[in-house]
């Protein structure tokens, strides 16, 4: 008798690894344990974020900060809904033509994203990087970078890192603390934006900071702050 058919099996996987780090082999046991055997597409249907919540309860491999933008998208791993390639293609934005260097004095930023082109994504288990290139004057998305190409690696936090190390900064929902060192070493900048919002709307605030950076900003961008500047030509100008 067949316990789970192969396309139930190809949906579990998909959503343990939205999961992060829940371990599948303990997740398909408890989904079994919910839904009875065998697993069936069908019965994979009938799951709700409500039932995914309490099936990870407890569950020691799952992340602390498990937000529940990733239980959403494993739940629609598990109804079929999202292809192996992280979500819809049609919702996806393209990348614009862009050259290196084109944008001077911009910043490449990454965006964790698992719908569309909006910032709602953690960092261990977003399907994507949205990969801006952000300057005084405009906004182009470059590259869309899947992240399953990652997580098959040893260590799929330093993987994930890897994809982005071409960028200053990386923007995400939600991080943990080893995710966050990880991301550091490899020289790009972690910031959290908890509430879910379109891409644009976060990096436009990024945008208006450009012409005169704060001190975290301006090291990242390798210039001086324009409140430091200030302050070394007073001091220039009492020494004179």
């Amino acid at each position: 008798m067949t316990t789970i058919t192969k396309a139930a099996a190809f949906r579990i996987t998909l959503a343990a690894k939205a999961l992060a780090e829940v371990n599948l082999a303990a997740f398909t046991v408890k989904l079994a344990e919910k839904l009875g055997l065998p697993l069936t597409e069908d019965k994979l249907a009938t799951l709700t974020v409500a039932d995914l919540k309490l099936i990870l309860g407890g569950e020691e491999t799952v992340e602390p900060d498990m937000d529940t933008a990733s239980i959403k998208l494993a739940v629609r791993y598990l109804w079929g809904e999202c292809g192996d390639d992280g979500g819809d293609d049609s919702s996806v934005p393209k990348p614009e033509p862009y050259s290196e260097g084109e944008m001077p004095g911009s910043l490449r930023v990454a965006v964790a994203s698992n719908t569309a082109d909006n910032l709602d994504g953690h960092f261990g288990s977003a399907p994507r990087f949205l990969v801006y290139q952000v300057g005084k004057d405009s906004i182009k998305l470059i590259a869309v970078r899947l992240t399953l190409v990652a997580d098959d690696a040893e260590d799929k936090n330093v993987a994930r890192s890897e994809l982005i190390d071409d960028c200053q900064i990386v923007y995400v929902q939600s991080i943990g603390g080893p995710a966050a060192a990880k991301v550091v070493r490899a020289n790009v900048h972690p910031i959290k934006f908890p509430t879910p919002a379109p891409a644009r709307e976060a990096l436009a605030r990024l945008q208006g900071t450009l012409e005169a950076p704060p001190p975290w900003l301006a090291r990242i961008m390798g210039v001086e702050a324009k409140s430091l500047a200030r302050f070394t030509q007073d001091e220039e100008e009492l020494e004179a």
